[in-house]
């Protein structure tokens, strides 16, 4: 006679079914999969980045990852956390825009050291005055550009547009219809920017008026106007 409380044969076991290492295994993989999705994601966002020569939008992460923006740019954020938590000599920043890799700050002497090796080519003072001039004030034409430095600026203008850093951003819809300049996101890529809002405010670069008062002093002719002097001193542009 059988025994009433032997399992039936091809009936499952509830009570042991519990302890088979194939459903432990199985619970475990659910619980771990959106963690592995997030790895997976973080190693992809790495290979991308990279090798792009350019930082990468959130956007085309998400759009490349198949991923939600938010989702894209909350791992950026932790990734670049992570990097500087562990002290590497390279960062993942936020920079014009999109992410990138760049050097850490504080290697920079090791680094200019590295580059700077038998560099001959730099930009000549007035290129940097007239890119100063463009960045605080775009969008400009070459007429104001040329009532603040005093000078022609064609020459400068197409060295800057030719490097990249500068560029045609509109048409001045007044008389004339002057070509108006702008900078460009390489601009922004070399500065380490974001954006134009991270630029320094101009007045940190402004001396003082005792120091002006000086400086007009030891130029002044002794029988000059000193509000003459004034009226002919060209005003700084003002950061907007």
């Amino acid at each position: 006679m059988s025994d009433p409380f032997e399992p039936i044969a091809g009936e499952p076991d509830v009570e042991s079914s519990a302890d088979e290492p194939g459903a432990e295994a199985t619970f475990d993989t659910a619980v771990a999969a959106p963690a592995t999705l997030d790895a997976d994601i973080v190693r992809a966002i790495e290979a991308i980045v990279l090798v792009a020569t350019e930082p990468v939008p959130v956007d085309q992460l998400a759009q490349l990852l198949e991923q939600p923006a938010a989702v894209v740019e909350e791992l950026c954020a932790g990734l670049a956390a992570a990097y500087d938590h562990a002290g590497h000599g390279f960062q993942f920043v936020k920079v014009a825009g999109g992410w990138r890799y760049q050097t850490h700050a504080e290697m920079s002497p090791y680094v200019e050291r590295y580059l700077l090796v038998g560099q001959r080519a730099r930009m000549s003072g007035a290129a940097l005055e007239t890119l100063a001039i463009v960045a605080y004030k775009q969008p400009i034409s070459r007429a104001q550009i040329a009532s603040i430095r005093g000078v022609d600026p064609d020459g400068v203008l197409r060295t800057l547009v030719a490097r990249g850093y500068a560029a045609q951003v509109a048409i001045d819809p007044g008389p004339g219809q002057a070509v108006l300049f702008g900078t460009t996101p390489q601009f922004l890529d070399k500065l380490g920017l974001n954006s134009l809002s991270d630029l320094p405010p101009l007045a940190e670069f402004v001396p003082g008026a005792e120091v002006v008062e000086a400086l007009e002093h030891g130029l002044r002719a002794p029988d000059a106007d000193p509000k003459q002097l004034r009226a002919n001193t060209p005003s700084l542009p003002a950061h907007e």
